[in-house]
């Protein structure tokens, strides 16, 4: 190898067991999948538990109206990664007719009009149900704990709020009454409880109460959390869904709409277990999702990236970050030209041939184009708008994005610091289950609160066009192309990371500098998530409102005056983002050969924690 981490890093140790570890990025899922685990739960198992409390710990990054994608690989299937689907697909009433008919041009960043169909709790239900081993009522009672009997309110989740306090007290009233305390925003710190959820919980534990008569054993544990799932897709939760978007709302957009989702929407939907899509580097098997993620983006910049010198992937030099860059600008930009829910050809996007042509069209200079390849029929490229103004010309306001809030001057700014990102859990046990998943949407910013459910839907919407023929455009029953991107890394058909991050865009980007500075610089999983973090902006953004910035790169300012230089020298527009604001991975990882385990998660921002024993 010839990178190698800076002295700095070089004595820092991962955390280390035998027994079970995770990273998660709240304390407190994070603890409650290590109980699930010292309690003598799979993997799965401690990941379903630990998802749930995140709906509650982290409400304005992720919530029960929302989505996942987790990657995974368990024991009884040695070889074969697989994939968690909980993305929902648009309603049946979200065509682009009806939004233009609104006097819209793009799918709105909040408000219910952007929802998609809630798929993170029947996802979290299924792998509950095949995967794991605990009853539904044993995982859910440390969220049912912690919705009853409060958490302190994180800072993050604070200052969101301060953010949006103006229009919940404006729009959105049942919003400000579930979170403002006298009009005015809490304290980080304080207690808050969501009973109403504790009580939808109680409500799909007690579904399950004779589901299994006549069964016993494994046949009867799975029933109870099939009906569970059948409650949740086709009973009270779906009907309060429909009946609560309904009311016209404040949007992104400055203009007020109903929602369109339905009872019949939830009703029509399952979650899933597919697949993965992998590719070959550096002797490891990466696994992600199918194309219906930007997942296979990362699969091709490996693929661009693996013939090259290594002193070519060393994202701290200005030669190894310039050629990073350019190669993540070449796989977004197949992104959205091919992209979406689909049948996507990903034989000739992944083949070493187009990766060969990719390769050839890195320059010298930062490009700022958006340059997708000809691989295979492309769908309509997007509008490039560097900024962008609604039709009706109306102050847009805080709260869009993933999920981006406005900062106090009113500019949504492109650096880390004012993103709330999502949340992600990574787990493996004793046996070498293993699994990653990042959950998102539904966050409490995106749409006005549920009194009668205690949470509120996403708004994965906004990542459609309004274009019938773009690769992701909107269509009734087709699944946004989703930001979400887990990570398995596999050597010799096992295991042995799965890693993930919140960050939008920005997911695959960072994971890209983790998998090159571990497989290929040596550097332990702490030391590379540590190292600082850049990224590109030169493409359309998946959020609304949809706009780029041609050349961009926000990097931090560890990364070094001369090397930041250097990337201006050859084109590149870096906005300086601070020493510790970008990058949100987190991971756990297992030695095939000695089964010790490991695990790393995020300083920045003093949230993310690894546990094991």
């Amino acid at each position: 190898m010839t990178f190698t981490p800076p002295a700095e890093f070089i004595t820092r140790p991962d955390l280390v067991g035998r027994f079970g570890m995770t990273s998660s990025t709240h304390w407190i899922a994070t603890g409650t999948a290590q109980s699930v685990l010292e309690r003598g739960g799979t993997a799965f198992d401690a990941a379903v538990a630990g998802g749930f409390v995140l709906h509650l710990v982290e409400p304005h990054l992720n919530g029960p109206g929302g989505d996942l994608v987790g990657i995974f690989a368990a024991v009884e299937q040695p070889g074969r990664p697989r994939v968690l689907m909980g993305q929902g697909p648009a309603p049946a009433g979200a065509t682009v007719e009806h939004l233009r008919a609104e006097g819209l041009d793009l799918v709105p960043g909040a408000g219910a009009l952007a929802a998609a169909v809630p798929g993170a709790v029947d996802a979290w239900l299924l792998l509950l149900r095949d995967h794991g081993t605990w009853e539904l009522a044993d995982v859910l009672a440390y969220a049912l704990a912690v919705a009853r009997d409060g958490h302190p309110l994180s800072p993050g989740a604070a200052r969101t709020i301060a953010t949006v306090a103006e229009l919940f007290r404006e729009a959105w009233p049942t919003s400000a009454e579930r979170w403002l305390v006298d009009g005015a925003a809490p304290e980080a710190g304080q207690v808050v409880r969501n009973e109403a959820w504790a009580s939808v919980l109680d409500r799909l534990v007690a579904a399950g109460g004779d589901a299994a008569d006549g069964l016993e054993g494994e046949d009867a544990r799975r029933a109870r959390i099939d009906a569970a799932r059948d409650e949740w897709a086709g009973g009270f939760v779906a009907r309060m869904v429909d009946a609560s978007v309904r009311t016209p709302h404040r949007h992104s957009t400055g203009t007020d709409h109903a929602g369109v989702i339905r009872a019949s929407d939830m009703a029509a939907f399952r979650a899933s277990v597919e697949d993965a899509v992998t590719t070959t580097f550096r002797g490891r098997t990466i696994a992600k999702a199918g194309a219906w993620s930007q997942g296979p983006a990362l699969l091709q910049m490996l693929a661009i990236l693996d013939p090259l010198p290594d002193e070519r992937l060393d994202p701290s030099t200005v030669a190894g970050a310039h050629t990073v860059l350019e190669t993540i600008k070449l796989a977004l930009a197949d992104r959205e030209a091919y992209y979406g829910d689909h049948a996507v050809a990903l034989d000739p996007l992944l083949s070493s041939a187009y990766a060969a042509e990719r390769r050839a069209l890195i320059g010298p200079r930062a490009s700022a184009e958006l340059r997708p390849g000809a691989a295979m029929p492309a769908g309509a490229l997007p509008p490039l708008r560097i900024e962008y103004a609604p039709p009706e010309r109306q102050p847009a306001f805080a709260g869009v994005g993933e999920p981006t809030v406005r900062s106090a001057e009113g500019v949504v700014a492109p650096t880390g610091e004012t993103r709330g990102d999502t949340v992600h859990i990574d787990v493996v046990d004793r046996w070498g289950n293993t699994i990653s998943v990042t959950p998102s949407g539904g966050w409490l910013q995106s749409s006005p609160h549920i009194p009668e459910l205690g949470f509120c839907l996403g708004t994965r919407m906004q990542m459609t066009w309004l274009d019938e023929e773009s690769a992701s455009g909107l269509a009734p029953g087709r699944r946004p192309r989703t930001t979400l991107t887990p990570t398995l890394v596999l050597q010799d058909g096992e295991p042995v990371a799965a890693l993930g991050s919140p960050g939008g865009d920005q997911q695959d980007q960072w994971q890209l500098l983790y998998l090159l500075r571990t497989i290929v610089g040596g550097y332990t999983p702490q030391q590379a998530i540590d190292a600082p973090a850049l990224h590109t902006t030169s493409f359309p953004s998946s959020f609304w409102p949809r706009t780029w910035t041609p050349a961009g790169v926000v990097a931090e300012d560890r990364l070094g005056e001369d090397v930041l230089r250097g990337l201006e020298a050859l084109g590149h527009r870096v906005i300086r983002s601070g020493d510790w604001s970008l990058g949100r991975l987190s991971v756990v990882t297992r030695d095939p050969g000695s089964g010790l385990l490991g695990a790393a998660a995020n300083p920045r921002g003093g949230q993310a924690h690894a546990a094991g024993r």
